[in-house]
């Protein structure tokens, strides 16, 4: 079964494990660690990614890369105020919107973490009236209240909290009676969590083609797999979310192929592989293109890699947001890169 209750439950815990981008280490330890249990020898770039490879039994089927990435959006501390409270600089694409009255943590130098929430600056609807409606959000008007007597900048400076400390957001993670997963940062923890399912089958049943998995940690900045991406790769198979949403044919149950994004067409050839695949093993495969959206595979081409590439994924309704959803998608992305590499 290509993703088992035992997946869930890496995946619960990859999602409780704070991975904003540029701070990923503990995230990249975990998942080290659950490779090498499975019997997986993976190894670290010099920028921080984690790859590791099953040979295949036939050698003339070529090598395929799978990339994914375990970087999430988050933030870094830009200003301490003179109230104490803290200013943000994001890291990725948030709608500032979307995170105020969230849970942070704040990272500091010493290891201490502090926790807050998120809030505007004319929070109180009881003395701003319709100023709070009308208040436009943004830098200027976002700040993390800290959950410590803090009344000074001189105050939360003696915490150790600094400008350039990272800051990561409660994911909220949780699997619903209905095998819905809800959580910030599915986007793309989900798909590691695939890749470790997918690498114990392997591992059991060894594949046709040479499979390799890189998972990144700087995709949500643009440049995850700009570098890293094992030379002999004969073909490139990005995992990512796939959005859900109007306009959309994807769902939160199916995996979809991305045709599409914001760095244009992917590989036609290889996606008809991965359609012909799918139909052979009776995997409903949606398609979609997504124009405010850019993947690891993207940064591959940029770099110059010189492989076909295409874009799949699990469905993930309300991206970049609080994210959901089901553990059908999971499955069917498991088993599509299972029926691709055998």
């Amino acid at each position: 079964m290509p993703f088992t209750p035992n997946d869930t439950d890496f995946l619960l815990r990859l999602l409780n494990t704070p991975s904003p981008t540029g701070f990923t280490d503990e995230a990249v330890r975990l998942i080290e660690s659950e490779v090498m249990a499975l019997g997986a020898q993976p190894r670290r770039t010099k920028k921080g990614a984690l790859s590791w490879e099953i040979p295949g039994v036939d050698q003339a089927a070529g090598h395929v890369t799978f990339s994914g990435h375990v970087d999430t959006l988050g933030a870094m501390v830009k200003a301490v105020k003179p109230s104490g409270r803290v200013t943000l600089h994001l890291l990725g694409g948030y709608d500032w919107a979307t995170i105020e009255g969230e849970y942070v943590q704040v990272h500091t130098q010493s290891g201490r973490v502090i926790t807050g929430t998120v809030m505007n600056v004319r929070q109180s609807t009881h003395i701003h009236g319709p100023a709070l409606r009308e208040l436009r959000r943004e830098q200027a008007t976002i700040e993390v209240r800290l959950d410590e007597p803090v009344f000074s900048a001189a105050d939360t400076l003696a915490l150790g909290v600094a400008v350039g400390d990272f800051v990561s957001l409660d994911p909220r993670a949780v699997l619903t009676p209905a095998g819905y997963l809800k959580s910030r940062h599915l986007d793309n923890k989900a798909a590691v969590a695939v890749f470790l399912a997918v690498t114990r089958d392997l591992l059991a049943t060894p594949p046709a083609k040479t499979v390799a998995f890189h998972v990144t940690t700087y995709e949500e900045v643009g440049h995850g797999a700009a570098t890293g991406i094992p030379a002999h790769t004969d073909e490139l198979i990005a995992v990512d979310m796939a959005v859900v949403g109007d306009g959309q044919t994807g769902s939160e149950h199916h995996v979809t192929l991305c045709v599409a994004d914001s760095s244009g067409p992917y590989d036609h050839a290889l996606g008809n592989r991965l359609r012909g695949v799918a139909r052979q093993a009776g995997i409903e495969l949606r398609t979609d293109i997504y124009p405010y959206y850019g993947s690891d595979g993207s940064a591959a081409w940029r770099a110059g890699g010189d492989y076909p590439v295409a874009l799949i994924g699990p469905g993930v309704e309300a991206s970049h947001a609080y994210e959901r959803t089901h553990l059908d998608a999971l499955r069917d992305t498991a088993a599509l890169i299972l029926a691709y590499v055998r």
